[in-house]
């Protein structure tokens, strides 16, 4: 039996926060993360200069309120430095010092965006902005300047503006450089590396951070350079690359090693911390948290280390060391100095405390009275985001205790408190926790409504989550991704209606481009929706959707409204069958077990929708795949009778909103191809491959490259002349859930699927044409990967090809080049849309008794454009 807590009514009349010191709602706050969260650390803005001080030594009030406004603002006492910041900016315009006033402004204009405030943080920018363009030219205003334009790209990105927000950081970079401010212009150098990713130019961003690593190289070990290196460790996380960040963060580590300076040292491991969890290199981070803990001298910082500490050993199952390290915690986080780190502080040892709750049950009542002071402490601080994020877990509390009136009211307030804060991250928590809370109680009407809005809010923070903290990247499923099934389920409960129907395709297809966009890393796709009758009135759209207690699946049919049926099996049984059916492909499992299971799969997804199918004349399968369904061969579901690849043409699609509805055009296709038939990178030697380009070329016109010629330079240059071109590699690759382990083998290296879009330039229309068809044909998915098929429909996308044939496994060379020979020959006959190539190419295998095993035809796979 629950504990009971105290009333609720204990909270109101005091005034109205969430998770984790690491959650923040967009790229910039990272800027300022890792504990780097000192304002001259971020800007690159230097302390006040000697000049200064004796410039104002009769008068040194201005001085002493602007330095006490960065002393507030570093502790996160961010009203009370805004006061300040205010002061000296009329201290100093009363004095008639315009430059210092306008640096006060744009201190001001930072803080202010702490607090949420960002119209006005921009008009005071704007304000500081025009008075530094009415001075005189000097060092002094080019300093400012500087200065401003960082802040005003912070501020730019905050709102969306990701290419205004670029401009100014390029302007700022531009400033430091004349100058002669090297470690202000690599500051700003990496700001731009972020903006170039939020535009999803990966490959300007990274050869951005690239030259400024160069850079950084040739400077003395200071520490500065380790300030540097630690801004730009965390900008590589941010952008994706976290081995090169663990990689700069260790030569900062080693360089800090020789300094007397434990703060500094501190951030290094706490960054290097964060970086190792996003590898999933658990334990290594937890012994760099602990390290950083120590290290550290300020009360705020150790606890937040040894919070993450915790929560990495509970990652661990080191359950005990947890509880042990929270026991200790908990006496220091009342002795924190006021600031929003301290009540962050206690937010994150209340959530990470609650997920203990099974093994160590919780002092409820404590815990309630430690996050009510951490409300009075955020409203005398006067800061509205640390209020909602108390107010938001004080609900998680209640509700954990099942008193869930009183959690519905705090969560409510927690929403009402964060509405003015333009912040779409905290919003969305709030939401889903009240549809969680609503659908507890059976308000079906209300959850459906709260959870419409958390997804909401969450496709309007999809730009930011490419960037955000990785450890909102880390529990994307855990965090993100539940939200949508929780409202796919409430919409698919019970007889439910064409509205709900079409919110519930959209719902799912929204998810599948999150999840792509979070793959990426990046926010670059572009998505419309698209009606399938008006792309081919001969194709059904099928999407199973997993939920934990039952499968549901929607079918669309041209010209037809949405129809769904389900079937009762639970998340954890349908996973083990799925298990089940991925080793059944195998060369030795049993024929009658696999045709069993084969027909499972069938009975559950297809078998309701035959009358359907049959009666629309469908020729062709959609499948829109969920969870580890994507790793499964369609093509090898089985009525009883014979495979559904002898009844249809099939196809995998990310969704139909990533669609681009136009047909092949085979009278004038052209083939780059290119292959290794050697042993390379650690691979091993693919002999046939020879054979198969030899037998391809005599299908279709064809430009060869065949081991040494096969380098990343050559295919670009081919393909720069290939007027309707099909790209052809029949090469070793392999397709996982990370970006990083996801790539083509190359005779000079590996091509990662984040590399490849810049490699084949995005053909463009008005060019040479898009690019029509990639085909891989000796690449497979990684083991044990239930995400790795984002890889593939990754590398779909990234490489701007209309379509993708590729292997789920890696298979004899013989037959896929028998298959990919066949599959060729009848793309060149007029008519052939690719899907049916592919399955004509197929079924010829099937007819061989030497490879009828599903093992030798079943993992080639279209994604994409079947037309």
């Amino acid at each position: 039996m629950k504990l009971a807590i105290f009333p609720i009514k204990t909270f109101f009349g005091r005034r109205r926060n969430r998770w984790t010191t690491r959650v923040v709602s967009s790229i910039l706050f990272l800027l300022s993360l890792w504990g780097c969260s000192s304002l001259s650390h971020v800007l690159a803005i230097p302390t006040p200069t000697a000049e200064l001080v004796q410039r104002h030594s009769q008068r040194l009030d201005p001085v002493a309120l602007e330095a006490e406004g960065r002393r507030l603002y570093d502790a996160g006492q961010f009203p009370a430095a805004e006061r300040q910041f205010q002061a000296a900016a009329d201290a100093f315009g009363e004095m008639g010092d315009r430059l210092a006033e306008a640096g006060s402004r744009t201190y001001r204009a930072l803080t202010l965006y702490e607090l949420g405030q960002h119209r006005d943080a921009a008009q005071v920018l704007d304000r500081a902005l025009a008075e530094i363009a009415q001075l005189p030219a000097s060092s002094g205003r080019t300093a400012i300047e500087a200065q401003a334009s960082l802040a005003l790209g912070r501020l730019q990105l905050a709102r969306g503006q990701t290419q205004a927000a670029l401009d100014s950081w390029q302007r700022a970079g531009d400033r430091y450089a004349a100058l002669g401010d090297e470690f202000g212009e690599l500051g700003a150098l990496t700001n731009q590396a972020i903006a170039l990713q939020g535009l999803g130019l990966y490959r300007r961003s990274q050869t951005l951070l690239e030259a400024v690593t160069e850079r950084l190289d040739a400077y003395p070990d200071d520490r500065l350079k380790v300030s540097a290196l630690t801004d730009l460790g965390v900008a590589l996380q941010v952008v994706g690359d976290l081995k090169q960040s663990r990689s700069v963060l260790e030569r900062a580590l080693a360089i800090v090693h020789g300094t007397a300076d434990p703060s500094q040292k501190s951030i290094v491991l706490q960054a290097l911390g964060d970086t190792t969890r996003a590898l999933g290199d658990l334990d290594a981070a937890r012994n760099f948290y602990q390290q950083a803990a120590a290290a550290s001298t300020q009360s705020t910082v150790t606890v937040t280390a040894r919070l993450a500490q915790a929560s990495t050993a509970i990652d661990l199952k080191a359950f005990e060391e947890a509880d042990i390290l929270l026991s200790e915690i908990e006496s220091q986080l009342s002795n924190l100095p006021l600031s929003r780190p301290a009540i962050y502080a206690v937010v994150n040892f209340v959530e990470t405390r609650l997920r203990l709750d099974d093994r160590y049950p919780v002092n409820a009542p404590q815990l309630a009275e430690q996050l009510a002071d951490a409300l009075e402490r955020s409203r005398r601080l006067g800061d509205r985001r640390a209020e909602t994020y108390v107010l938001g877990q004080l609900g998680r509390l209640y509700e954990t205790q099942q008193q869930f009136e009183a959690a519905l009211a705090l969560t409510e307030e927690a929403l009402q408190t964060a509405a003015p804060l333009n912040a779409p991250d905290v919003t969305a928590q709030w939401q889903a926790q009240l549809g969680r809370l609503y659908r507890q109680q059976g308000d079906t009407e209300n959850a459906i409504a709260a959870y419409s809005e958390a997804v909401t809010e969450l496709q309007i923070l999809s730009r930011d989550l490419v960037a955000i903290n990785p450890e909102v990247r880390l529990s994307f499923r855990d965090r993100v991704e539940p939200v949508y099934r929780e409202l796919v389920s409430l919409l698919l409960a019970d007889n439910p209606t064409q509205d709900q129907l079409q919110q519930a395709r959209q719902t799912i297809e929204a998810l599948q481009l999150a999840e792509l966009e979070n793959f990426f890393r990046e926010s670059c796709l572009e998505a419309s929706p698209t009606q399938l009758d008006t792309v081919d009135d001969r194709a059904a759209a099928i999407y199973p959707i997993i939920l934990p207690d039952r499968l549901e699946i929607i079918l669309s049919l041209p010209g037809q409204p949405l129809k769904n049926y389900r079937a009762e099996v639970d998340r954890d049984t349908l996973e083990q069958t799925l298990q089940r059916v991925r080793q059944s492909l195998s060369l030795s499992f049993p024929r009658n077990q696999r045709l069993a299971l084969y027909r499972q799969l069938y009975d559950w997804l297809v078998r309701p929708a035959e009358a359907d199918l049959q009666n629309a004349d469908i020729e062709t399968l959609v499948f829109v795949l969920d969870g580890p369904l994507r790793n499964l061969p369609m093509s090898v579901l089985y009525d009883g009778d014979r495979y559904l690849v002898e009844e249809y043409s099939l196809v995998l699609s990310p969704g139909l909103q990533l669609l681009e509805p136009r047909p092949l055009d085979n009278s004038q296709l052209q083939a780059v191809i290119a292959g290794l038939s050697e042993a390379r990178q650690g691979f091993e030697p693919l002999p046939e491959v020879e054979s198969e380009i030899a037998r391809i070329a005599s299908e279709i016109p064809s430009q060869i490259q065949l081991n040494q010629q096969f380098t990343t330079e050559a295919t670009r240059a081919a393909l720069a002349r290939a007027s309707n071109p099909v790209l052809h590699l029949a090469t070793h690759g392999q397709f996982s859930s990370d970006a990083e382990d996801t790539f083509i083998v190359t005779w000079d290296g590996k091509l990662r699927v984040s590399e490849l879009g810049s490699i084949l330039q995005r053909r463009d229309e008005t060019r040479s044409g898009a690019l029509e068809l990639l085909v891989l044909s000796a690449c497979q998915t990684a083991r044990g990967d239930d995400r790795a098929v984002l890889g593939l429909a990754g590398l779909a996308i990234e490489s701007g090809a209309r379509s993708t044939v590729a292997t789920l496994w890696s298979v004899r060379d013989r037959s896929t080049a028998n298959l990919m020979v066949e599959f060729y020959r009848q793309l060149s006959r007029p008519g052939t849309n690719k899907a049916e190539a592919l399955r004509q190419a197929q079924l010829s295998l099937l007819s061989q008794p030497e490879y009828d095993h599903p093992f030798f035809w079943a993992p080639f796979v279209l994604v994409g454009n079947w037309l």
